[in-house]
């Protein structure tokens, strides 16, 4: 039986580059090489390519979307995505594979980008019955009132990049003077910034993802940050959160975030595994995002919780690729 080739996508031009290049690391590592032919191709200011065994950067052809390796040209059976953020995360890279009849392992071009926009995200949540906080857009060129805002939404508030993940260029401001220099700083993530309502609670995380055509809900995860809140450093910096899995929370809250979780799942027609996150306050679950590309590194939730689930890693990655195999409709052009 021949093995399935693999193009594993990383890098990507966010602020979150350093967190896919660990996430692909981890997920090559537990794809089985006797099953899988992985060719890790990083895409960064504009340039797709593969690194050879010698350390030579060969190019991926993207009109013929292959690889020519001495000679030989390397065609592939699915792209899994380990990109967070652009162009892996927002439906770009999306429609490229599909233009190019290529599976790959993560939700559909619409479902990428609109969860990837917050404001919209949300928006949609709320429609579905979902408690959301409070939240204003602002676009890069138009006005504010500081005061306004902070009246509005309150203090203290979270100012965010509408279209950013990791807590890149987020702030938890607690005055009005913080407000402006806030924003300014989420401006420099993206062109337009969230100015959101806090909601005190326990921030909690639920990976969900689908297995032979079942939806299966992963085990609820709390994370208690060292930081004021769940941070870039405190994300990605050992000893500065801790990540309880599953998390000390009643039965029925965890079936209710379970319950809750495959439902946006299924409502926002997400595809391979995604991270929803949550906090809860009273007894009351608020949506706060969803991960359509979370992070696969060691340190990263998805595996915790899979490995707690009783998934072995090798068997967890392997069937994210093989789902995506099973569900693959070509696009025609």
């Amino acid at each position: 039986m021949s093995k399935i080739n693999v193009v594993l996508f990383m890098g990507g031009d966010s602020g979150e580059y350093e967190v896919s290049i660990a996430s692909a690391s981890q997920v090559k590592s537990f794809l089985d090489p006797a099953k899988f032919e992985v060719y890790p191709v990083l895409i960064r200011d504009g340039n797709w390519n593969f690194t050879s065994e010698n350390g030579t950067l060969i190019p991926f052809d993207r009109n013929a979307h292959c690889l020519i390796i001495e000679n030989t040209t390397i065609k592939f059976d699915c792209a899994f995505i380990a990109i967070h953020g652009t162009p892996g995360e927002d439906g770009k890279l999306q429609g490229y594979l599909d233009i190019a009849g290529i599976p790959y392992t993560t939700c559909d071009v619409t479902t990428s980008a609109l969860t990837f926009n917050k404001y919209f995200c949300n928006d949609l949540a709320k429609q579905y019955g979902v408690k959301v906080a409070s939240t204003i857009i602002i676009r890069y060129g138009e006005t504010w009132k500081t005061e306004t805002l902070a009246k509005e939404v309150g203090l203290p508030c979270f100012i965010k990049p509408n279209k950013a993940g990791s807590s890149v260029g987020v702030s938890k401001v607690y005055d009005v003077a913080g407000i402006d220099i806030a924003i300014n700083k989420a401006f420099a993530e993206d062109d337009e910034v969230l100015v959101q309502q806090f909601i005190k609670g326990h921030e909690m995380a639920c990976g969900v993802f689908t297995l032979n055509g079942k939806v299966e809900v992963l085990p609820v995860t709390e994370v208690i940050s060292k930081n004021d809140f769940f941070d870039y450093q405190a994300k990605y910096t050992e000893g500065l959160a801790s990540e309880i899995t599953p998390a000390p929370i009643t039965e029925d809250q965890s079936a209710e975030c379970k319950r809750l979780t495959e439902y946006m799942y299924r409502k926002f027609n997400c595809k391979g595994v995604v991270r929803f996150d949550y906090f809860l306050t009273d007894n009351e679950w608020w949506f706060l995002e969803v991960n359509t590309v979370p992070g696969f590194s060691a340190e990263s939730i998805i595996p915790k919780q899979a490995k707690a689930a009783g998934f072995a890693l090798r068997d967890f990655f392997g069937a994210l690729v093989q789902e995506a195999l099973n569900n693959h409709r070509s696009l025609k052009v």
